[in-house]
């Protein structure tokens, strides 16, 4: 299987503009990102897609390969699809530009869900990691997921789900790790979908493949790395780097 990966970077972000270009210990966010997808050795190309010159120029300057977006898109998945129709590939992996810790075993583990007799059923997968600390748990900013016993996915939200009514029980929450691996068709089909309803209300894009009944299978990981959605989380992925 020929394998890409896709870095969809979107410069004016609404809660953190321009973190794509925020400095990370002396390198940029989306920068870092990029090599560390690069380092992994999973994949046969690695790439930006970016709707801005600024991070044209950035990836560009250094070296990497930068795609520009030609339209304007409402989500990173959009952003990918549209680079990824010309390019020859049987897996795509949307490897979110905020994400600078990516890590070659969770990608590997990603996958590893579409080998085999069992793998050929999987259309689009995805990462989550277990959230034990209650702010997390509560917090919108962290999208939470909810699966089926054999790891699908049954709905996304940045409400607490699952919601601890029998005080008996302690509930896994699990995190939703924006990672997507799809195949091509099912990337070129998801485009061709408009927005859904609980997708629109809840602001995550994964729910419209859940509203137009295509499964989407988990995969858990001790991820540990910090996701940049705020200023805040660069003050802890600095810490952490």
């Amino acid at each position: 299987m020929k394998k890409i990966a896709l870095i969809p970077a979107r410069y004016a972000a609404s809660r953190f503009p321009g973190k794509m270009m925020a400095d990370l210990g002396g390198k940029t966010v989306i920068w870092r990102t990029y090599e560390s997808a690069l380092k992994t050795g999973l994949f046969d190309e690695v790439a930006v897609v970016c709707d801005h010159p600024i991070i044209y120029d950035e990836i560009s300057a250094h070296g990497g390969k930068v795609i520009m977006s030609k339209r304007e898109h409402e989500c990173g998945t959009d952003r990918i699809a549209e680079a990824a129709e010309e390019m020859d590939a049987d897996i795509i992996v949307n490897v979110q530009g905020d994400e600078p810790f990516t890590r070659r075993e969770p990608l590997e583990k990603l996958l590893q869900v579409f080998e085999g007799a069992e793998g050929k059923k999987v259309q689009v997968a995805s990462l989550m990691q277990v959230l034990n600390d209650a702010a997390s748990i509560a917090d919108p900013n962290y999208v939470k997921v909810a699966v089926d016993l054999h790891f699908n996915a049954l709905f996304f939200s940045r409400s607490p789900i699952p919601y601890h009514r029998n005080q008996d029980l302690q509930p896994i929450y699990y995190e939703h790790i924006g990672v997507y691996a799809f195949r091509k068709q099912t990337l070129m089909d998801f485009t061709k979908l408009p927005p859904s309803p609980l997708e629109r209300a809840e602001k995550i894009e994964c729910l419209r493949y859940l509203e137009n009944g295509i499964p989407m299978k988990m995969v858990v990981t001790d991820y540990m790395g910090v996701e940049i959605d705020t200023p805040e989380d660069l003050v802890k992925a600095a810490k952490l780097l």
